[in-house]
């Protein structure tokens, strides 16, 4: 109910951009969950989750479309989705990962105009009934916990340490 309560006060205009908002905000990035904040690019948890550790990456600037962002824009973009599942695979030893952009509403995009990317740590033998069966997910993992492992593996990993980590 959350996620569909986001999406209509977008849609009537009485919230703004939750990934604009994180931008504006990096004294709430532990909160927000935003791992890193560089650049020209942000990467957050997705707070309504198919998996454990399933993230955003966004471009700072609110742009819709990838012919919107310069090309800077773009490769560190894909910077970040490396980065990110190297975090995961370390972390949460993800044996494969979703990675996906949806465009438009139409495509399932439930912020249309903030393109992003999807990645989606998986691992072999995850999918369950509890979708079809009950509506719900199951997470193993607390996202305050995983950040908190998350912030711990990242300099290890020869990556930047998480922005709400310090």
């Amino acid at each position: 109910m959350d996620y569909i309560r986001s999406l209509h006060a977008s849609d009537e205009g009485l919230g703004e951009c939750f990934l604009c908002r994180y931008w504006a905000d990096p004294a709430e990035d532990r909160r927000n969950y935003v791992l890193w904040r560089e650049g020209a690019c942000l990467v957050a948890f997705n707070r309504f989750p198919f998996n454990n550790g399933h993230m955003l990456v966004a471009p700072a600037r609110h742009k819709g479309t990838l012919d919107e962002l310069e090309d800077a824009e773009l490769s560190e973009l894909i910077r970040r989705v490396r980065d990110v599942q190297r975090l995961l695979t370390g972390v949460v030893r993800a044996q494969g990962f979703n990675v996906g952009i949806n465009v438009g509403r139409c495509a399932g995009a439930g912020l249309p105009d903030h393109i992003h990317i999807h990645v989606v740590p998986r691992w072999e033998g995850d999918t369950n009934f509890m979708g079809v069966v009950g509506d719900t997910r199951v997470i193993p993992q607390s996202m305050d916990d995983l950040y908190a492992e998350l912030a711990e593996a990242a300099p290890r990993l020869g990556l930047p340490p998480l922005a709400g980590a310090t």
